[in-house]
């Protein structure tokens, strides 16, 4: 059977398939017309799976199964035969992140407080959990439907199942695995209508306040996962339909939808305290942090969904690209190959591709950048099906497996194959009608003139010629083939114009040769033939297979954003000699001093130290060491939301769950000597969320960033922020309203606290056997972090303004039996430093801030420094990203406005805060034994005038201004060699993008929701 039949014959076939049936509860009008589906396909090369290949074989398939498959199958009697000689057969591909066929989610509209309306409740109605964004009782396959139009766009692309499922909400429910067949019914095509359970950080529609942060997301998804497993030893104490389907799919794969590689270490984390490994639906940039995705062990979903240049023309607009954008648009294709390499499992995706004919060419793109064919079909197929269990049905076609193939003209991913056929539960589905492939070298023979070769070349579908009059001499023309008939036109020499020889005539198949009629550029009329040279034609094609060219691709940078390094500077031994050493301890300052750090610390302290081996030396002389300033309250590095405003009450939430080690903040801090922070939660709610204590170990993960055994700290705050008196005319139902609510929630949230810790102690108590007799407190991690308080594991930092509201927190304290340790703003503090001190709070204020708002009439730059003669612990902090750059400067404030040492200046952001935050038996002071944070200033650091030089965090020299100057040159040179690399690509006809600026700024206490304010 030759080509243009087997076109006609399977033709014939798909249009008798859609009468075919299998036996089905459906009824059927009309006459029934059951046939048995048995077809064999002869002489094709055929992957059974991605690695195994047979030549010359025969696939079996009967009833959408595959029968057998072999070099040696016997095609049984009543088989529809088709000869596939020279052509190639794969397994259809599986997509593990679709929403074929399922309505269309419509996220909630976004809008700032002061233009809706609080949602507190969530509005679904029945027996389900109390949050919208909760909804794992949703099943994908109840309200899948057979869409031809979306199926054809995904058959087109080469996949066969896709496993589909409505992105929408934290915990989404089921996906459904389902073929692309489009001729059967929707219960036909679902092969499992359980296959997968989703997640995700986002809301998606869920039109409730709660969470309103992605670390209040974090903290919902890990409720649910205790508040099902209580539901679970519990039922008949509520009857929760959501709880009941969470816990019927836990044994089922689980996939995580995040928005970027730091999401998907979040995610991963959240798996690993209730032991379930998640399936990552990434962003494309796991490259990015390729240890870390390594280290979580979880298979990633990549989507071939890679940026578009940016149009660079324009030096401002160029401008406005970050680095991080630049590079990830080179890098972006790369990121399969990167995971194949360092042996991360992952299946690719057309998920997040707008136009989804991009895939192909996606696909082959990223096989340019170095993913192996075998590597990308293998995530193709083989992969996700045995993620989801199912590599029994797709992804392969071994017996038994569903008949999904797909019928090409060469190796799937080779730029000139063609996709013929995508056969779907044994039914075809024809893609392309393959053109006839002329191309080759030819001996032209026109009339009596001398022989001469014509070329075939380009694509088969748009053939390119070009005739070799001489050994150096050319033209080129133009072939045009349709059916058998042939038209060719190029002119006799390279100087004529305006005449050319015409040529036409037929093509035969047998002997490969064109001939006919033709006339010549003088219009006399001749005979002539092409016919085609073999070996010529061979050696053609082999020369133009030469291999691509490597791709080039700039370094990895950690961070992956501008003033990233090549790798994270390590420790080292260095005595930094003959500075002045501002100590923080008793000792003061020591001139002409040197101090070793060797393995992280501070080694030892004294005059003319010997340089250990292998160690180096710095000259401090004329320049001052000083311990690295510690920000007692920052909210830099924090990623999508500062504030979980949504509740009175938020103690679950956790800023140590979204730590951003990529924010440039970061790096501006330690030029400007800063080595440590509490990165606290906002002042929207009295109760506010679970600080985290870091070191600023720039180019390290989010986790790496954490002080390890850090004590626990949580956000408390008073004042107008609390109460929403800036809110909006709308935000009035949100319990407190006044001041004097505020006090009623807290004596009403530790009065919970206390009976829920009551509750535990009693069920504690009991014997084993008792304990499985009697139900168990629902776990309440809202209440856990108050009984941490109660019992002096977590210490409070609270937001505060006004004496009034500050007596009522102090007198509550001791009421409920708790500790405040710290106020922070404390702007009225020199009014009550006494109480303070009697309570034993610490005070970290601003050193001059007044006037931004109501409450902070009375505020004056003297007030750290009463404190200070007060006896209480004192420290300078920022609240703010700029100011936090220049620390030393804001505590100098303090020996103009009441008269401090210099000293006790320092001590301001150094040893005060490290005391605060219960750090200062190896922080905040240059003492032997404690971590080597220093900083070399080049003056008195109270000094206007004064740079960090260096700055050191367990003695990693993470901030230079040499380093610091060539990272700049660096970053110059980087960004022109990407950007020209930007404009070639346009100037190559790829895609662009027109750059729009990004939105900068930076969270404060009163930020609300994801993003940073822009007015400061």
């Amino acid at each position: 059977m030759n080509l243009r039949q087997l076109g006609l014959a399977t033709g014939l076939f798909g249009l008798s398939l859609g009468a075919y049936a299998q036996p089905s509860t459906y009824p059927r009008n009309g006459v029934y017309d059951q046939r048995p589906g048995l077809y064999a396909f002869t002489h094709a090369t055929i992957f059974t799976d991605y690695k195994t290949r047979l030549n010359d074989a025969t696939l079996l398939i009967r009833d959408g199964k595959v029968e057998a498959v072999g070099p040696n199958v016997k095609v049984p009697a009543g088989a529809v035969v088709t000869d596939l000689k020279g052509k190639y057969i794969y397994p259809g591909f599986v997509d593990l992140y679709a929403s074929y066929g399922l309505p269309e989610v419509k996220p909630a509209e976004r809008r700032s407080r002061r233009d809706r309306d609080p949602q507190f409740e969530s509005q679904k109605t029945g027996a389900y959990d109390w949050n919208q964004a909760v909804h794992p009782e949703v099943a994908a396959a109840e309200s899948f439907k057979v869409n031809n139009d979306q199926a054809d766009v995904y058959r087109k692309l080469g996949f066969g199942t896709v496993l589909t499922q409505a992105p929408d909400g934290i915990v989404r429910g089921t996906a459904a695995l389902v073929t692309l067949n489009t001729n059967r019914k929707e219960n036909e095509v679902v092969l499992l209508d359980r296959a997968a359970a989703g997640f995700s950080f986002d809301k998606g529609s869920s039109t409730q306040d709660y969470p309103g942060s992605l670390m209040g997301s974090i903290a919902l998804l890990r409720q649910t996962f205790l508040d099902a497993d209580w539901n679970q030893r519990n039922p008949a104490k509520e009857q929760n339909l959501s709880l009941r389907a969470f816990n019927q799919q836990r044994q089922l794969p689980q996939i995580f939808e995040v928005r970027d590689k730091l999401s998907a270490l979040r995610a991963d984390r959240v798996g690993d305290e209730f032991g379930i490994q998640y399936i990552i639906k990434g962003h494309g940039d796991e490259y990015q942090r390729l240890q870390d995705v390594q280290a979580t062990k979880a298979p990633i979903i990549v989507s071939l969904n890679f940026p578009d240049a940016y149009n660079v023309d324009d030096v401002y607009d160029a401008s406005r690209v970050p680095l991080e954008d630049l590079k990830h648009w080179e890098m972006a294709p790369a990121n399969a190959a990167i995971l194949a390499k360092a042996g991360v499992p992952f299946v690719l995706s057309a998920a997040d591709l707008k136009d989804k004919k991009k895939f192909l060419p996606n696909l082959k793109k990223a096989i340019k950048y170095g993913l192996t064919e075998e590597q990308a079909l293998k995530a193709l197929t083989a992969t996700p099906a045995e993620l989801i269990k199912a590599q029994n049905q797709v992804g392969n076609l071994k017996p038994g497996a569903t008949a999904n193939f797909l019928v090409c003209t060469t190796r799937i991913f080779a730029d000139d194959n063609v996709l013929l056929d995508n056969w779907v539960q044994g039914e075809r589905y024809q893609l392309s009608q393959l053109p006839a492939d002329y191309r080759g070298v030819y001996t032209l023979k026109v009339g009596n003139q001398p022989d001469v070769h014509m070329v075939v070349a380009g694509k088969p579908e748009t053939p390119e010629l070009r005739v070799l009059l001489a050994p150096k001499d050319s033209v080129r023309g133009t072939i045009a083939v349709s059916g058998d008939l042939a038209t060719i036109v190029y002119n006799p020499t390279p100087k004529s114009k305006g005449t050319a020889v015409r040529l036409s005539g037929f093509y035969t198949a047998d002997n490969r040769t064109f001939q006919g009629d033709g006339q010549l550029a003088d219009a006399s009329q001749v005979k002539w033939s092409a016919k085609r040279l073999e070996e010529a034609s061979r050696a053609a094609r082999r020369d133009s297979a030469k291999a691509p060219e490597p791709v080039q691709l700039g370094q990895m940078m950690f961070p992956f954003v501008a003033f990233g390094r090549a790798e994270v500077p390590q420790q080292e031994t260095v005595v930094i000699k003959n500075a002045t050493v501002w100590t923080s301890e008793k000792e003061g300052k020591l001139e002409n001093t040197d101090v070793l750090l060797q393995n992280g610390k501070i080694a030892k302290i004294g005059k003319n130290l010997a340089v250990p081996k292998g160690g180096r030396s710095i000259d401090g002389t004329g320049k001052h060491l000083a311990p690295g300033i510690i920000d007692e309250h920052s909210h830099i590095a924090i990623a999508e939301g500062v504030n979980e405003g949504t509740q009175a009450v938020t103690s679950e939430v956790r800023v140590g769950d979204v730590i951003d080690p990529e924010d440039i903040d970061v790096y501006r801090d330690l030029a400007g000597g800063v080595v440590a922070s509490q990165l606290l939660h906002g002042s929207a709610n009295p109760i506010g969320g679970q600080s985290a204590l870091i070191k600023l170990r720039w180019g390290m993960g989010p986790e790496q960033m954490k002080i390890q055994d850090a004590p626990g700290f949580i956000k408390f705050a008073l004042g107008e922020n609390v109460k929403q008196s800036n809110a909006g005319e709308r935000n009035v139902l949100r319990f407190p309203q006044s001041r004097m609510g505020v006090e009623q929630v807290f004596v009403d949230a530790f009065t919970r606290a206390k009976e829920y810790e009551k509750d535990w102690a009693a069920y504690n108590k009991l014997s084993k056997a008792k304990q499985k007799k009697t139900e168990a407190p629902r776990r309440d991690l809202e209440l856990d972090a108050l009984v941490e308080i109660l019992n002096g594991k977590r210490n409070i930092t609270c937001h505060s303004y006004v004496q009034s509201e500050i007596n009522m927190l102090l007198n509550v304290s001791d009421r409920m039996g708790f500790k405040v340790n710290t106020l922070t703003h404390i702007l009225e503090g020199y009014k009550v430093a006494d109480k303070m001190k009697a309570h034993g709070v610490n005070a970290s204020t601003f050193s001059d801030w007044w006037a931004y708002k109501n409450e902070v009439r009375d505020a004056i730059p003297y007030n750290a420094a009463i404190m200070h003669d007060a006896g209480l612990n004192v420290a300078i902090n920022s609240d703010d990203a700029e100011m936090s750059r220049r620390l030393n400067q804001e505590a100098a404030k303090t020996v103009k406005y009441g008269g401090l040492s210099e000293e006790e200046a320092l001590k301001l952001v150094t040893i005060n805060p490290a005391k605060m935050l219960h750090l200062e038996s190896h922080m905040g002071s240059i003492k032997e034994g404690k971590d080597a944070d220093v900083v070399l200033w080049s003056a008195d650091p109270l000094s206007i005038y004064a740079r960090a030089e260096r700055t050191f965090v367990d003695g990693r020299q993470f901030f230079d201004l040499e380093s610091d100057q060539k990272m700049r040159d660096d970053l110059k040179r980087e960004r022109l060699r990407i950007v020209q690399k930007m404009l070639d690509a346009k100037k190559s006809g790829a895609p662009t993008q027109t750059p729009v600026a990004r939105a900068t700024g930076h969270f404060h206490c009163d930020t609300m929701g994801e993003e940073k304010d822009l007015d400061q």
